[in-house]
């Protein structure tokens, strides 16, 4: 059955407001899909990959472990912990320092110019030092 004899008249409408709508939707769906930046550890023996929420500034990471028993090893994450959570509405981004001994990175706010550090404290959770300029 085509979409015209199920709607009616209607369906010609239905398919030239799903073709009028299509490339706004997919326009929001782009501007969203870019909202995280990533940045592995300056430190040289550290596997880390931290990633933030450019919008947010909501920090987290992730890195390769291994797991006795098996040869392919696990992905273990750290979520958001003290200072690493969501905050302000801004635009962030990530720096890493040139310091090869760095485990950590820093989370800069473009707009305002604030900056923090942040880290895995106790293999546990990602957390930054509040904000400074």
């Amino acid at each position: 059955m085509r979409l015209s004899q199920f709607f009616g008249g209607r369906g010609r409408r239905l398919r030239a407001a799903s073709l009028a709508l299509g490339p706004l939707l997919a326009t929001g769906a782009a501007l969203a899909a870019g909202n995280y930046e990533f940045l592995a550890a300056p430190q040289t023996d550290l596997n880390r990959v931290f990633r933030l929420d450019k919008a947010t500034g909501e920090i987290g990471a992730c890195q390769y472990g291994l797991k006795e028993g098996t040869a392919i090893g696990v992905t273990l994450c750290y979520p958001p912990g003290e200072g690493a959570k969501a905050g302000t509405f801004s635009e962030y981004a990530l720096v890493a320092s040139r310091h090869t001994g760095e485990g950590g990175v820093f989370r800069v706010d473009l707009r305002s110019g604030m900056m923090s550090i942040c880290f895995v404290l106790n293999e546990s959770s990602v957390v930054c030092t509040p904000q400074a300029k």
